[in-house]
């Protein structure tokens, strides 16, 4: 059976923390998705045409890995590309219990997609998207934290408010 992994998430932006579990998610699975999830509620700051790009600049590098945006509920997204795991990452225990409510939710809508949780490497552990966009927002040094493509697009995101 071939096992083909989604990893769902807004990516406002994509982070080093998100780039370390695709590449070890390329390793674990045949075909990983790279999921862009539209999620206006959230009022992302790049446009999800931008963000799908900026995604791919990230891990263009890595075979067997797509990025695509989607609007439809995640499971139906997943059947939809023929994924059978929902990969997600856990920085903290706070994560957890989202995390939890979302697999639970998602296996009662769809039990054939198993949920499967990676943390990312301890360097990146406290780093969240929106950690990095109030950092460039204010001017602060977001290099170690992003690829310096998603660095370029905030700065210049940044800029354009000013």
């Amino acid at each position: 059976m071939s096992v083909v992994a989604i990893y769902p998430g807004t990516f406002d932006p994509i982070t080093n923390g998100h780039a370390d579990l695709i590449e070890r998610g390329a390793r674990m699975f045949e075909r990983l998705i790279v999921s862009v999830a539209a999620n206006p509620n959230k009022q992302p700051l790049f446009s999800l045409e931008e963000r799908v790009a900026l995604v791919h600049e990230v891990v263009s590098h890595l075979p067997h890995v797509e990025v695509r945006g989607f609007d439809i509920l995640l499971v139906n997204y997943a059947k939809s590309v023929g994924a059978n795991v929902i990969m997600r990452g856990l920085r903290a225990v706070s994560d957890f219990e989202f995390e939890f409510q979302l697999a639970s939710m998602n296996r009662r809508l769809n039990p054939q997609i198993e949920s499967i949780f990676l943390t990312p490497a301890e360097q990146y552990a406290f780093v969240s998207s929106s950690l990095v966009r109030e950092v460039a927002k204010l001017g602060g040094n977001i290099a170690p934290f992003v690829h310096p493509k998603v660095e370029a697009a905030l700065a210049a995101k940044f800029a354009l408010r000013h």
